[in-house]
């Protein structure tokens, strides 16, 4: 327990609010004015300018008053406007200024005309509000300030913080070079850059600690706070040209984020992931059990994409470490691809296209036809084989599907019973099954026999679910007509030279694994996959999940959320509410999800309770992961 006087001292423009103050009134009283904008950004840059000490702050101060042609009668709605701009971490932590409000202090080159109020709100009163106070013609036109404040000067809140002679350890919270100079100045113990509204150079060259918001502010000084632990301090990776709308959504939700381009290697990705908490990758980078193992922070890992082969699901779930994907988002994209494929392999395209770029005119109709009418074998019958069996039908074709499942038909289609009658009805036939190991070579030299004669194929699935040496046994034989390819069993980790045993043959498609490489699709997988995340991290939501135990939990309110994940053997449930009892918590809430190897237990408790719980229920036999949420 810290038993030395703290003294919190903070700033108020661009800290306490998102905003400078002068440049909101600027916008209220300079309203209809045709050279507003022009004006505004002059005093935008004239106050940045006095923050980063570059002009005097009196100079500042004075000419910003001079252009800003303010009404005492316009204080009212500037203050209206101040109550909307608190800033988000302050407003969320009110709890802390209500308790600590005899050890905070605002000082501030702004004015106590509208800080006051904002203040108030938050328990600061108006005797530990120092700042500078306007002048009023008696218009009430604001003229000017009251130059015999220390505050109007330059280093003004250092002879502020002199004359106020705290006891104890003073920390200056600030996003300006007049908040920085304070320790240097000696006056000072410790400055905290704050750069939750605005980060300045000059201000964090020499902080102490830059503090993103007011939880990490909280949680360094061990001090109540709203949130367990600050998101900024939660580190995430993506990896592999995520969609930059995924960064920017986890990081408007306080997260820290990187970036890389690539894919990594598992060493690569070993070093990477030691200080990281959730994973981002799309299909090339391979997740191992000697990764999960090695990242002791991991706590999620996401495939911004719908197949999850490249992770060792199993290792995960052990190592409680949940994974989401994209199951939905691209599926679109996908079925588009085949519709737009089987058009074109019927019609021969490819090869038309070929023969005029090598300077050939071959007008024929010759093993061109039209696909209305035609019968469509889908093999796999999920979200993107039943899409694309609605599509297929508007076009005309008969639609006829085969799944080891048994899924309702959508519209006019037909459920073959087994794969071998489908083939031996369909022109087109087009794989979308799923990445089970147990799929390998679902298509070999016995599948493509029992298909009829110059049958069209299209494989936008997965590389290894197609033997390609049978594949092209049949195109060069004639059984198959044309092929259109989309996935190989080995593909490149990033861009560059590639060989395919298709390469070159008549009438086949080869593209390289973009079936769900839309822009629309990627947008869209880059906002479901971070709200999975978020639902995760913030709530401990696993709705979704692929390799856990799936549960939509309720909003919790005035409580602390403890999650346990724990190996699922009989006992541990017992142990838990064992220890829950003997600390005579008081439950809101329990909920529990198992599969065969883990449990998920989520329990809410009122706020007030023994911390060594804690201790106690992370001891737990069988415990895998365990973490406080509030």
């Amino acid at each position: 327990m810290n038993l030395v006087k703290r003294n919190f001292v903070f700033d108020f423009d661009s800290t306490l609010t998102r905003v400078e103050a002068l440049d909101v009134l600027a916008e209220i009283t300079l309203a209809g004015n045709p050279k507003k904008e022009e004006i505004v950004q002059e005093i935008i840059h004239i106050t940045n300018q006095g923050i980063d000490g570059d002009i005097s702050f009196t100079e500042s101060l004075e000419k910003r008053i001079q252009l800003l042609k303010a009404k005492e009668s316009d204080l009212p709605l500037l203050i209206e406007e101040l109550k909307q701009k608190v800033s988000p971490s302050i407003e969320r932590n009110k709890e802390f200024f209500e308790k600590f409000s005899d050890d905070i202090y605002v000082i501030s080159a702004g004015f106590k005309e509208f800080i006051d109020p904002i203040v108030a709100a938050y328990n600061i009163p108006t005797e530990r509000v120092f700042a500078n106070t306007f002048e009023f013609d008696k218009a009430g036109v604001i003229v000017g300030f009251d130059t015999e404040n220390p505050l109007s000067k330059h280093n003004g809140k250092i002879d502020c913080l002199k004359s106020l002679n705290l006891d104890g350890e003073v920390q200056v919270i600030g996003d300006g070079y007049s908040d920085a100079v304070t320790k240097e100045a000696g006056v000072a113990d410790k400055f905290f850059a704050y750069t939750e509204n605005v980060l300045r150079d000059k201000t964090i060259a020499n902080a102490d600690h830059i503090t993103p918001n007011l939880d990490e502010f909280l949680y360094v000084n061990k001090l109540p706070r709203n949130l367990s632990y600050p998101k900024n301090r939660i580190k995430i990776l993506l990896l592999e040209n995520v969609h930059p709308d995924a960064f920017t959504k986890l990081t408007s939700d306080g997260f820290s984020v990187e970036t890389v381009s690539r894919s990594l290697s598992e060493d690569e990705l070993i070093e990477k992931l030691k200080d990281v908490h959730v994973l981002g990758i799309r299909s090339k980078t391979q997740v191992t059990r000697k990764v999960i193992e090695a990242a002791e922070k991991l706590m999620v890992v996401s495939a911004f994409c719908i197949g999850t082969k490249q992770i060792d699901l199993e290792a995960c779930k052990e190592n409680g470490v949940v994974v989401f994907n994209a199951p939905y988002s691209n599926t679109r994209s996908v079925v588009e691809l085949a519709i737009g494929e089987i058009i074109m392999l019927m019609r021969s395209v490819f090869q038309r296209s070929t023969e005029i770029h090598n300077g050939q005119w071959n007008k024929t109709a010759q093993g061109s036809r039209e696909v209305r009418g035609k019968k469509l074998g889908i093999v796999g019958y999920g979200n993107i084989g039943k899409q694309l069996s609605v599509l297929a039908e508007a076009l005309g074709m008969d639609v006829y599907y085969y799944d080891v499942e048994d899924k309702l038909a959508l519209g006019n289609a037909t459920r073959m019973n087994t794969l071998k009658e489908l083939l031996n009805i369909s022109d087109v036939v087009t794989l979308h099954v799923d990445d089970n190991s147990a799929n390998k070579n679902f298509i070999g030299r016995e599948e493509i026999a029992e298909m009829k004669d110059g049958v069209h194929f299209v494989n936008l699935s997965r590389g290894f679910v197609v033997d390609i040496e049978a594949l092209v046994e049949g195109l060069k034989s004639g059984k198959i007509a044309g092929a259109a390819v989309d996935v190989y069993p080995e593909e490149p980790s990033k861009n560059g030279e590639f060989s395919t045993e298709l390469k070159g043959l008549d009438n086949v498609i080869l593209t390289p694994h973009v079936g769900g490489s839309t822009e629309e699709a990627q947008k869209d997988i880059a906002d479901f996959v971070p709200n999975k995340i978020m639902a995760y991290i913030n709530s401990g939501n696993t709705v979704d999940a692929v390799n856990f135990p799936n549960i939509r939990l309720p909003k919790h309110k005035n409580a602390h959320r403890f999650l346990h994940i724990h190996k699922n053997v009989p006992g541990v449930m017992a142990k838990i509410n064992k220890v829950l009892a003997k600390y005579e918590l008081n439950i809101t809430g329990q909920y529990l999800s198992t599969d065969e190897k883990v449990g998920y237990v989520i329990t809410d408790v009122d706020k007030e309770y023994n911390q060594e719980v804690i201790a106690k229920l992370k001891k737990v036999d069988g415990t895998i992961k365990f973490r406080v949420l509030y």
